[in-house]
């Protein structure tokens, strides 16, 4: 089993559904992990903290202060500590905690210190899971990275038949498990990445540009890194940032220094993702001062840059793939395949600036994803982190096919 050795902290919030803990603990322990338990207050009504102390062979925390001496429980060294947290059950109260950083238990704050990945299993009833604030708590907490374990249907404790059941610790297990065999599975693999805009200079004040935020390219450099990669993300100007011991990233401004940037060492790479949006046209020249305002009309001559992607495709190995974006407002099918062609892609992800919450700037997408094999995938509208999931799942796919 591929979570041998590895430390899972488990959090335990306060539901009926809390008895599930116990036999997934074991499940943990089985396989040869390492567990520690922290529980939320309201979560020792539901089972006790010795029985699950007893199956994890660990003490269980459920305050900040651990014995009469007052000896700190270190939240902090908890986080550090795990290579996998999970909370499961996940209540709609910690839900909403979690989204918005209400730190006002263990549970909650060691989930703001940590540093490994988190995976949420919520547990409520049918109602309260269709309610639209569990909703969006959801989306939020998907959208900093989290994995959502969705709850299972059947009958719930109301009495009520429908989805909010815990998903079974045997299922939990296996999500857990398939993780851990994902994490590793690029480990051997270079990957080059573009993302945001371009920015082309008329003056030093002035640009030309478009709305990219960067959002999607560096979901996708964040899913590359946590499947081991080493990444090279080529980056436009952004508010966004990441750290990761296995990235590599290179700012920049214009189309012409994220060609250079992407063009060296360009034999070294396995998989490249064009998801820039890259300038077409830039201006003939560029004003050593700033332009003054002299009349009704301005004119900037301009001319094309570097189509990264064309001139990368051209010099591309056969063991190498790429992955190229196109944004279209019409034909959009038929203008994306014809960039697959062209630019030598492997594969090619279509926005559409028709479907509301996909596109620039927003935290959700929605794309169809065209390959050289002439399958299509259609993807639903959710997180842009979701969607990096979902796309490097489809290439690896498509390389083993």
């Amino acid at each position: 089993m591929s979570i041998k050795d590895k430390n899972i902290l488990l959090g335990v919030s306060g539901s009926i559904a809390a008895y599930k803990a116990a036999l997934l603990v074991r499940l943990f322990v089985k396989a040869g992990a390492n567990v520690q338990v922290i529980m939320s207050e309201d979560a020792t009504q539901f089972i006790t903290p010795l029985t699950l102390s007893t199956l994890s062979k660990n003490p269980v925390y459920t305050k900040f202060i651990k014995n009469n001496a007052g000896e700190w429980v270190n939240h902090v060294e908890l986080g550090l500590w795990a290579d996998l947290m999970i909370i499961a059950p996940a209540t709609g109260k910690t839900l909403s905690s979690l989204a918005h950083g209400y730190s006002d238990n263990l549970l909650v704050a060691t989930y703001l210190s940590a540093r490994c990945p988190v995976y949420i299993a919520p547990a409520m009833d049918l109602d309260m899971y269709l309610h639209p604030s569990q909703k969006r708590n959801l989306e939020i907490l998907s959208s900093y990275g989290n994995h959502i374990i969705e709850p299972e249907s059947g009958e719930l404790a109301s009495g009520l038949d429908g989805k909010g059941r815990l998903a079974e610790p045997e299922n939990i297990l296996e999500a857990v498990a398939n993780f851990f065999k994902t994490a590793s599975s690029w480990s051997d693999k270079k990957v080059l990445i573009t993302a945001g805009p371009t920015h082309e200079a008329i003056d030093p004040v002035r640009f030309i540009g478009n709305h990219s935020s960067g959002k999607m390219g560096y979901a996708l450099a964040e899913e590359a890194l946590s499947r081991g990669a080493t990444v090279h993300l080529v980056s436009g100007p952004t508010s966004l940032s990441i750290a990761h011991p296995n990235l590599k990233i290179t700012k920049v401004q214009a189309a012409q220094e994220m060609y250079n940037a992407a063009s060296e060492h360009f034999d070294d790479y396995d998989c490249m993702i064009y998801a820039a949006a890259v300038a077409d046209y830039r201006p003939s020249t560029v004003a050593t001062e700033k332009i003054k305002k002299k009349g009704a009309d301005m004119q900037i001559a301009m001319t094309p840059n570097v189509d990264i992607a064309l001139s990368l495709g051209k010099i591309k190995k056969p063991h190498q793939y790429a992955v190229g974006f196109a944004l279209e407002t019409e034909n959009e099918a038929l203008n994306a395949q014809s960039k697959l062609e062209r630019k030598n892609f492997d594969c090619i992800v279509l926005n559409s600036l028709r479907t509301e919450g996909a596109g620039f700037q927003h935290d959700t997408n929605q794309v169809t994803l065209y390959f050289k094999s002439n399958k299509k995938l259609e993807l639903e509208l959710k997180s842009k982190r979701e969607i990096a999931k979902d796309i490097f799942d489809a290439i690896e796919q498509s390389i083993h096919s």
